[in-house]
């Protein structure tokens, strides 16, 4: 199984919003979304499921891709690892699937799927990191296929 995490492009600050889940993305960040959105769609298979954060800026983020998107409330900026994981059915899924999220969620997520550990790692605004599970002799191991960030597309 692949899981892909994209965090949202760069979104206007919170103080410019009452709500923060109608943060929109920035002029920068809807470049960022593009950039990587169009990098993403090279390479990702057509089977992909794509789930999105209901927050406007994910949405938003999501909407560069140009693909059929499932908003899933569980996704939600203050969403954990566990909603994360069950979401996409890890690992399990037959087909990939590109989660458009957040901070500190898929930092964690990722720490943990590669690490075992729960740990706070960095993932930067637009950017993606691509695990991928792989069946070796023993239990099942956990890649890292990719991390980019939407400056190096």
């Amino acid at each position: 199984m692949d899981l892909i995490l994209w965090r949202h492009a760069e979104a206007l600050d919170m103080r410019e919003v009452q709500d923060d889940l109608d943060r929109a993305l920035t002029p920068k960040g809807e470049r960022q979304a593009q950039r990587m959105a169009a990098w993403l769609n090279k390479q990702l298979p057509a089977t992909t499921r794509v789930l999105v954060s209901p927050a406007r800026r994910a949405q938003q983020t999501a909407a560069a891709l140009d693909r059929k998107c499932k908003t899933v409330p569980a996704l939600a900026p203050d969403a954990g690892v566990e909603a994360l994981l069950n979401a996409a059915r890890w690992p399990d899924a037959r087909e990939p699937v590109l989660v458009i999220g957040h901070q500190p969620t898929l930092g964690l997520a990722a720490a943990y799927l590669l690490s075992g550990q729960p740990q706070t790692w960095g993932v930067r605004k637009g950017a993606v990191l691509w695990l991928r599970v792989r069946d070796r002799e023993g239990p099942p191991q956990v890649v890292l296929h990719a991390a980019l960030a939407p400056e190096l597309v």
